[in-house]
């Protein structure tokens, strides 16, 4: 049995689809009533409340353990001492890249301080290190749906987004197979810049979409108003001044799974109509 929390997320949801196609038992675990595949346990537990995970872990095998945030509101040893005590021997961590490039940033350094509590938990244990989301292009789907508009700092400063799907197949490896003492950084195949994402969503679409830089400072106003201002500082600098090693295409994706990575582009084929409107068809 292998249990999986966030189940109803960009990844969890991914995933428990990829662990029940390989005819794993699964449960999955969110803060509220859901509706899961057929043959998935469901499970309403919530982290901040680690005796809410008793009933989920009993009897399990592995724990996906993905925190909202930057988990620093959570006692993550506690949430393990639940697991072990239910019988899980293994954990597979949903980090960010961020945990290793920037580990003392104020955003990042309670992800990494969860690792550390991962690695010292005496269970078996695998860190996932993603970077940035395809996914995150959701966010524009109302300007695009509305105007075909997308306003975005830092347009020419590329990043190798990785598509959620990705993040859950790896996931779905490392849960079923021998991947203790491993951290697995996921990225896509190439560097994109914002413009591009946006270039990308039009040709999916078949009509222009306009794209319109940002003021560092207008990007923050509008990040504030559903982040907290340290995690608000520290995407900026992750997209606006992003070191070398958050530029570089990692190999891991292509290690774990035996194949490159999804494109962004693939990622907006697949989701095109989040940003279409009655009103936008594609062009011929």
């Amino acid at each position: 049995m292998i249990v999986v929390t966030g189940a109803t997320g960009n990844v969890g949801r991914p995933l428990v689809r990829a662990l029940t196609e390989t005819g794993q038992r699964v449960t999955a675990v969110s803060r509220a009533t859901a509706a899961v595949p057929e043959g998935v346990r469901h499970v309403v537990a919530d982290l901040e409340r680690p005796e809410t995970l008793r009933d989920a872990v009993e009897g399990a095998d592995a724990l996906f353990l993905l925190v909202s945030g930057a988990g620093a509101h959570l006692d993550v040893g506690r949430v393990l001492d639940v697991a072990r005590a239910g019988g899980v021997g293994k954990v597979v961590l949903l980090s960010s890249q961020a945990a290793g490039t920037r580990p003392d940033s104020v955003s990042h350094a309670p992800l990494r301080a969860i690792e550390d509590t991962v690695r010292a938990s005496g269970l078996a244990w695998t860190v996932l290190r993603p970077g940035g989301f395809a996914s995150n292009a959701a966010a524009w789907a109302g300007s695009i749906r509305a105007g075909r508009t997308v306003a975005a700092p830092f347009g020419e400063v590329a990043l190798p987004v990785v598509d959620p799907a990705d993040i859950a197949e790896v996931a779905a490896e490392a849960l079923r197979h021998d991947h203790h003492g491993r951290v697995h950084e996921l990225t896509g195949p190439e560097p994109v810049t914002p413009r591009q994402r946006a270039e990308a969503i039009g040709d999916a679409l078949g009509v222009p979409v306009r794209f319109v830089e940002q003021t560092r400072e207008q990007a923050r106003q509008q990040m504030l108003a559903f982040m907290p201002e340290p995690v608000v500082e520290g995407t900026l600098a992750i997209i606006g001044e992003p070191t070398p090693a958050e530029r570089r295409v990692s190999p891991h994706v292509r290690e774990v799974l035996g194949r490159d990575p999804r494109s962004f582009a693939d990622w907006v084929r697949r989701h095109v109509d989040l940003f279409r409107e009655d009103t936008i068809r594609p062009s011929g």
